[in-house]
């Protein structure tokens, strides 16, 4: 084949990066199936499956020439080149390296900075499925009722299927104001669940403080939202402002923190975890493994309990292992999400970009959490209405009917005091006259028929009683715990 300037140029970024990343190609040749029907080589068949850089280069360019000159439609150079970026990272089965074109790249870097527009929440690629892995806190995605892996199946009522991860969040966010329908898969559930979420602006305020009184003493509250650039700078100005009110335990909650930059994590853990103590240990594919250590002088004068929830995820169980393992502190709460990887972003010329897993993280006594995420010390369930999916009402869901949305109702009523005599979704009689009761006590229409203002209330009833922190049982527990302690220390 005879190749034009333009085409080599391409190439070579091809070259480059199989290059840099050989692994790619060569994992992804034993996937290679033999070709019954058309010969594109010299009929023999190789002794061996090793290939040279020129051979490899030379199928590559052959392969191109045959889709050019013969595929049913029209396709461009550009569109191939990308693809095959694309299909050498989706051949390491990998959900968190991707490759992202200028656009997309450019919203990953503003979704760091101070604030962007979309739903709030971080997803991967899992099975072939977008899926969730964690909405922010007070987010719209955690509004609506968006869970850890929640798997998106349609975008407005659109397919995803074939979508790369990144042409999926670029459909998923938008301007504030303007509303997402998203169709979920959800474990446990027998239907798809409808999910429509409104944009806003999606504030990256990663740190906030506040002291809780109770018992005569003083607890101070650390929750983090994520990790990003600044997140260590305002995770220290937070601990000096409760140091200086001379707390007597702290807490610090990474529930529904879906992670962020490695460096912010470490640099919080030298400011909690005693001295002489790895806060995380790096691993590269070699095995060779980098302890990253605590400088802390001394041990801080008060307790401390971390709080955690399945989408605690990343550098968030990175903070939480080192807590248990190098501090010798408690964590309260439920098991992580168990990501244990550490991504890089590696930028190409055109503006481009491979967001690329190149090591392991492992907990402070080098546990690999992966998949499995880290275990509380103390393991704290919310009632059930905090897990509650949102309610999509078609038609009014009355006596003798049937549903898993009729089932998170009774769990809502149930929460909000109003007893259905039975969570498993059918509608009863004692069903009928729990929804009738809220009803009365809400000024609606008292049918003791669910339709959907009934369920549009019941939902915004059930999330103020979930951001009522008397209602928050592991942070009640973690403030038990914490105040406990510190009468002992």
């Amino acid at each position: 084949m005879q190749v034009n300037k333009k085409q080599m140029l391409l190439l070579i970024i091809v070259v480059l990066a199989v290059g840099a990343y050989g692994f790619f190609f060569l994992t992804d040749q034993a996937r290679i199936p033999n070709q019954a029907s058309t010969s594109v080589g010299s009929g023999e068949v190789a002794e061996s499956s090793e290939m040279t850089d020129e051979e490899l280069l030379a199928k590559f360019e052959k392969a191109m020439e045959i889709i050019q000159e013969q595929y049913v439609e029209d396709v461009s150079e550009e569109e191939l080149l990308q693809g095959a970026i694309e299909g050498m990272l989706q051949s390491l089965n990998d959900p968190y390296s991707v490759y992202m074109d200028q656009e997309t790249a450019n919203q990953f870097m503003e979704s760091l900075g101070s604030h962007f527009e979309g739903i709030g929440a971080e997803v991967s690629m899992t099975d072939g499925k977008v899926t969730i892995v964690a909405p922010f806190r007070e987010s719209p995605a955690e509004r609506a009722g968006l869970r850890p892996n929640d798997k998106i199946i349609e975008i407005d009522g659109n397919s995803i299927e074939g979508l790369s991860l990144y042409e999926a969040v670029l459909k998923i966010r938008g301007e504030q104001g303007t509303t997402v329908h998203l169709t979920i898969e959800r474990a446990g559930v027998n239907e798809f669940l409808q999910i429509p979420v409104e944009r806003d602006e999606i504030p990256i305020e990663t740190v906030r403080s506040s002291v809780i009184e109770r018992d005569g003493m003083k607890v101070g509250l650390l929750e983090i939202t994520s990790f990003s650039e600044d997140t260590a700078a305002r995770f220290q100005e937070g601990l000096e402002e409760l140091e200086a009110q001379n707390i007597d335990g702290l807490l610090i909650d990474v529930r529904g923190n879906p992670g962020g930059y490695l460096n912010a994590v470490e640099d919080i853990g030298k400011l909690i975890i005693p001295g002489g103590q790895p806060i995380v240990q790096i691993e590269n594919r070699a095995g060779e493994k980098v302890r990253y250590m605590s400088s802390l002088e001394e041990p801080k004068p008060y307790p401390i309990v971390g709080i955690t929830d399945g989408a605690s995820a990343s550098a968030s169980e990175i903070l939480a292992a080192a807590l248990i393992e190098a501090g010798d502190y408690d964590v309260v709460g439920e098991q992580t999400f168990g990501k244990g990887t550490v991504q890089q972003t590696i930028p190409f010329e055109d503006g481009s970009e491979l967001k690329l897993s190149l090591f392991k993280w492992l907990t402070s006594d080098g546990n690999d959490i992966n998949g499995e995420g880290v275990k509380p010390t103390v393991e704290v369930r919310q009632p059930d209405y905090f897990y509650s999916a949102p309610i999509t009402v078609e038609e009014p869901f009355k006596i003798d009917m049937m549903s898993e949305h009729i089932k998170n109702a009774q769990i809502m009523l149930k929460g909000l005091g109003f007893e259905p005599g039975r969570t498993d979704g059918y509608f009863d009689e004692q069903t009928e006259q729990a929804v009738l009761a809220f009803q009365q006590s809400n000024d609606l229409q008292a049918s003791g028929e669910l339709d959907e203002e009934t369920a549009s209330i019941l939902q915004e009833r059930i999330v103020e009683q979930v951001r009522e922190q008397a209602n928050d049982k592991q942070l009640r527990t973690a403030i038990e715990l914490v105040i406990k302690q510190a009468n002992e220390f």
